[in-house]
């Protein structure tokens, strides 16, 4: 874990709820600064097991239903859609 700087710890409390944004110069990748909170409350929405096996469930009962070499389902084998968190 890093610490924040002075300099960041300003622009949280001038921004409120706001976004905020940084830059790593060094490679020039984008990152957002969120509160753990909110990070904890997003991550387990996305990677909620029992929602994936849900998910998982339905889809395979469309498959089914459907047939398994109906070519709309080749989205799913070639998008990465089922990728575990």
């Amino acid at each position: 874990m890093i610490e924040l700087t002075p300099e960041q710890h300003q622009a949280l409390l001038e921004t409120g709820n706001d976004v905020i944004r940084a830059i790593d110069p060094a490679t020039n990748t984008s990152y957002v600064l969120v509160r753990a909170e909110v990070y904890d409350r997003l991550h387990a929405l996305a990677c909620d097991d029992q929602w994936v096996t849900g998910a998982s469930e339905a889809a395979m009962e469309v498959f089914a239903r459907e047939g398994w070499d109906d070519p709309r389902m080749d989205v799913y084998e070639n998008s990465g859609t089922w990728q575990s968190c």
